[in-house]
C-alpha cells in the first residue's frame, strides 16, 4: 500500500502501490504541462463512507510513498485510461477497490 500526501495534511492518502505508480507519472506529466485537475476517488472499505476529491495543481506540495522497495511495472493501456480520465471535464475518478487491475470509473 502506498501513500499521496496533500498538501500541508499529515494524514495521507492511501493507494494501492500499482495505481499510485500510474497516478503518479499522469499527475507528474499534467503538471509538466501547467494543467490542472481533480483526482475523485470512493473511499474504501474499512474507511468512513463517502468519497472524496482533491485539486491537483502546480502550487500543491505533493508526495508520494510506496511501500514496496521497487518500482511498478507500468501498464501502458492503464497510463492511457488514467491520463485521458485526467483530461476530461469530471477528471481523474479512481477505483481503489480493485487491487489487481484497477479501472477508471466512467460518468457521462
Amino acid at each position: 500500500m502506498g501513500f499521496l500526501y496533500y498538501g500541508s495534511s499529515a494524514s495521507p492518502i492511501s493507494i494501492p502501490d500499482r495505481v499510485l505508480a500510474h497516478v503518479k507519472v499522469v499527475i507528474a506529466t499534467k503538471l509538466r504541462r501547467g494543467e490542472s485537475f481533480t483526482m475523485s476517488w470512493r473511499h474504501p472499505s474499512g474507511e468512513e463512507t463517502g468519497r472524496s476529491t482533491i485539486w491537483i495543481q502546480p502550487s500543491i506540495p505533493l508526495r508520494f510513498v510506496f511501500g514496496a522497495v521497487e518500482p511498478e511495472m507500468l501498464d501502458p493501456q492503464l497510463l492511457q485510461t488514467y491520463a485521458n480520465s485526467a483530461n476530461s471535464s469530471s477528471g481523474l475518478t479512481l477505483d481503489l477497490e480493485s487491487h489487481d487491475a484497477p479501472v477508471v470509473e466512467r460518468s457521462l
